[in-house]
């Protein structure tokens, strides 16, 4: 059992509400301190960030997956994020301080929490190293290897943010696969 489905296992009673958005509804938007964490029971979501040009997409959220305004959940600080439903989604929701609560209840508890947070630097870390290391087509298998539900349940445009290239360059890259 990897430390995610050792989580949900932990988690599975302890869920204290389940909400629906609306396909392109904000759950999260840049200033507010939601501090909430949910697990995405259907439908699919993105993390992103604007500058002054355009918008910047930095997480997924889909089926059986956890989303949150990471920095306001880890800091209290209001986020600088928007986390935007791409379909109806159906959340299940635990706050921030029961989830805690529940964490800190047990040594093993403690121990799913630490290898999660653990897992979650190491894959930052190594996006940021596609974003300035590869050219597009790497950047393209890297995340198609790691994560190939993303294809089936994100639209392209929003992949190719990701993926720091035009929905052109993504269109191109994939009829190479055919």
């Amino acid at each position: 059992m990897n430390v995610l489905e050792k989580l949900f296992l932990i988690l599975s009673d302890h869920w204290e509400d389940e909400i629906e958005i609306k396909r392109n509804d904000f759950l999260v938007s840049p200033g507010q301190s939601n501090t909430n964490l949910y697990f995405v029971k259907e439908g699919s979501l993105r993390v992103f960030i604007e500058d002054e040009i355009e918008e910047h997409t930095i997480r997924f959220g889909y089926k059986d997956s956890l989303i949150t305004a990471l920095d306001t959940f880890l800091t209290d600080k209001p986020t600088s994020f928007y986390i935007q439903a791409l379909k109806k989604s159906k959340l299940k929701v635990i706050s921030k301080e029961k989830y805690f609560s529940l964490m800190n209840s047990k040594l093993e508890y403690k121990e799913v929490w630490d290898k999660l947070l653990q897992s979650f630097v190491c894959q930052q870390i190594e996006r940021e190293v596609d974003l300035i290391t590869y050219s597009p087509q790497k950047r393209f298998e890297r995340v198609f290897k790691r994560s190939p539900q993303v294809f089936q349940e994100i639209p392209q445009k929003y992949i190719a943010s990701y993926l720091r290239m035009t929905p052109e360059t993504l269109s191109r890259i994939l009829k190479t696969l055919d």
